[in-house]
């Protein structure tokens, strides 16, 4: 008999929450940061800001009309691979959105100068209702900014268990049907939306910081899923296994796997361990390894993510 599993435990409520604020740093960063500069940093959302400074369409509702059919579509065609969540964030960052493009508008918050009625050289505009509003943009910190704001939303989103949908679904149904990586096509689609900035402004320079703060925006997801700890994988081969074994265990207070094996060249038995650490124990423990076995074969890789015992905890259902 299966156990009734608990709906509202402490994980669970910790994940909403998540979710939660980060579609509402997503529809701020959005509406107040991205929009303002006329930039399209892939996804649904991207293209939603174009079609709002062509022809004033209400992003939120461009963003709805495009990611609920998307998330049909990509139901019927790739099974029910999207959860309740991701579900909720579809719904939720057109919600939030609509929200602060209704009490704050369209005004950038990052410009440098103070708003006019009058167009001047290399300014931009957004819609204070019915009348154009200019302002002197601050292109460079603007995309910083931007980028950390949906690097923190969008990386608070998937620490929550959901995506955001959106043009990921384009780039899953393209995968299914051609042999092209799944990371591959998410540059693609993202960078063609980026790309619509240039045809519908004609300004090199939209594509380029909606390009860069893609970037940012990348390297924020990674610190805020996978967080700030480096851990280094080390393989050692090594004559004086013992001696290398009782550093690790007395002195890095870490365990390992210890494999057997034999040289490829002359076909000698020896044995390898496997060892993960984090970056200032891999340090003490090559400065050690000159006095335990000179002649001892080291091979370290990055290692992205580790989970288990000792580190980060498995993901729960």
């Amino acid at each position: 008999m299966l156990k009734d599993k608990k709906i509202f435990t402490k994980d669970a409520i910790l994940a909403y929450t998540y979710l939660v604020v980060g579609c509402m740093l997503f529809a701020v960063g959005d509406v107040m940061f991205v929009n303002p500069y006329l930039m399209a940093p892939g996804g649904v959302y991207g293209l939603a800001n174009v079609f709002h400074a062509l022809w004033g369409w209400k992003i939120s509702l461009a963003g709805v009309c495009m990611d609920i059919p998307l998330l049909i579509i990509g139901t019927f065609i790739l099974g029910p691979k999207f959860g309740v969540k991701t579900v909720i964030s579809v719904i939720l960052i057109p919600v939030f959105t609509y929200v602060v493009e209704t009490l704050w508008g369209y005004a950038p918050v990052i410009h440098d100068g103070a708003f006019f009625d009058t167009e001047l050289q290399s300014s931009l505009f957004f819609m204070d209702g019915d009348v154009k509003r200019y302002f002197m943009p601050d292109f460079f910190l603007n995309t910083v900014v931007s980028g950390l704001i949906y690097g923190v939303a969008i990386g608070i989103i998937f620490r929550s268990g959901a995506t955001s949908g959106g043009s990921d679904i384009i780039a899953m149904v393209a995968h299914k049907y051609t042999k092209i990586s799944l990371g591959t096509l998410v540059l693609i689609v993202d960078s063609i939306i980026s790309l619509t900035t240039l045809v519908a402004f004609e300004d090199i320079r939209l594509p380029i910081y909606s390009i860069i703060l893609i970037f940012i925006e990348s390297k924020i997801i990674d610190l805020v899923v996978e967080g700030v700890k480096s851990y280094k994988t080390a393989f050692i081969v090594t004559d004086h296994i013992d001696e290398v074994r009782d550093f690790i265990i007395k002195d890095l207070d870490r365990s390992g796997t210890v494999f057997a094996g034999s040289g490829l060249y002359q076909g000698v038995e020896r044995k390898m361990i496997y060892v993960t650490l984090s970056r200032s124990d891999l340090v003490k423990l090559k400065s050690n390894l000159r006095f335990l076995d000179p002649n001892a074969f080291v091979n370290v890789i990055e290692s992205s993510e580790i989970m288990g015992n000792g580190f980060k905890s498995l993901p729960q259902e």
